[in-house]
């Protein structure tokens, strides 16, 4: 499943952004930052542990609710 972003608890600090191998965080207005779950692939073919969730100081990035597309 695609992870996502609190947004009451992200502080916009955009550590997330900058590690996802994938592209899928993306700065929406302001300091709200989202995944696309359509790209979020929990780093699997890259890393062992989710970045976003490995980078993020509040603790912002968690498991989503939306299954992830499997081909």
């Amino acid at each position: 499943m695609a992870f996502k972003i609190l947004e009451d608890v992200c502080i916009g600090c955009a550590a997330c952004e900058a590690v996802c191998p994938n592209d899928a965080v993306r700065r929406e207005a302001g300091d709200t930052f989202v995944i696309d779950p359509d790209l979020c692939t929990e780093c699997v073919g890259f890393y062992d542990e989710q970045q976003c969730v490995e980078v993020c100081p509040v603790g912002a990035c968690v498991p989503g609710s939306v299954p992830r597309e499997t081909h």
